[in-house]
């Protein structure tokens, strides 16, 4: 595949954490508001700048989105912005549109998460995102274009724990002593990842994405050398959420150390220096 990648939404958190660590140049970035080194458009009001945009492009990553951060956004726009993509994708002939979903979309579940086991999302942003899957899905079925939804686990800076630490911060600790377990992924891996996955040949339907692996919320606060307390996990408390990534791990090889709470501490320090200079 040639052409440049499109990536939408780059101009949102997530964007911003991962532009500065991207390992190719050959990027196109967009971002809804004006943004320097973005090209910049509403993808649902302009139709036809985002077929621009698209148009020569070898896939595109559809980081558009609500979250639960937004909470006063409309959560469809989660179904309209990946739809949106997936038709500018088939008008100009993109092969392939990957879109970011999320591990919400799994709902509370201490087993091991993959790709097939059930879905049964509690938040209405988790709801939006699988909703997001199935009508992309079908869309994408219907007028020929690979559709891969992602969906990502916790990210090492764009996390409630790292990107959200303030003082006096509380961890949840149960019986056996440990606090939250989880699947996580740093910035520099992830960038790795997904512009990994944007060139292979045939991807599935869904990818879990995280490193392999799982950590404790407190390694991670350790690792990065922020003081957190203590405190006794409720009844209704998940101890363990973990993604399977086995099927990521055909696609995209992993280096033991980047499913350790000390890499990605380490990478959110190179990001942030990156982004400095």
């Amino acid at each position: 595949m040639t052409g440049p990648l499109l990536i939408l939404g780059g101009g949102g958190r997530l964007g911003r954490l991962l532009r500065p660590v991207w390992p190719d140049p050959d990027v196109v970035w967009h971002s809804r508001r004006p943004l320097a080194g973005h090209v910049s458009f509403d993808i649902l009001d302009d139709a036809q700048a985002l077929e621009m945009a698209v148009r020569g492009a070898r896939a595109v990553l559809c980081l558009a989105g609500v979250t639960n951060i937004s909470a006063a956004a409309d959560m469809q726009n989660n179904v309209r912005l990946a739809a949106a993509a997936v038709r500018a994708a088939h008008a100009v002939g993109c092969p392939r549109v990957l879109l970011a979903s999320s591990a919400a979309v799994y709902g509370r579940s201490d087993q091991l998460l993959s790709e097939d086991g059930p879905c049964v999302p509690i938040s209405g942003y988790g709801r939006a995102k699988l909703e997001m899957e199935r009508e992309t899905a079908r869309l994408g079925s219907d007028l020929g274009v690979q559709v891969c939804a992602l969906r990502i686990g916790n990210i090492a800076g764009a996390d409630a724990i790292l990107g959200g630490w303030k003082d006096g911060f509380v961890l949840d600790v149960f019986a056996d002593g440990a606090s939250p377990r989880r699947s996580y992924i740093g910035p520099v891996t992830l960038a790795r990842v997904l512009d990994t996955l944007t060139r292979a040949t045939r991807l599935p339907d869904v990818l879990n994405i995280a490193a392999p692996g799982a950590v404790t919320m407190g390694d991670l606060l350790d690792a990065a050398d922020l003081p957190w307390t203590p405190r006794p996990a409720g009844k209704d408390a998940i101890q363990s959420v973990v993604l399977d990534t086995s099927r990521l791990e055909r696609y995209v090889p992993f280096q033991p150390e980047e499913s350790t709470p000390p890499q990605m501490c380490a990478e959110i320090r190179a990001t942030q220096r990156t982004a400095q200079k």
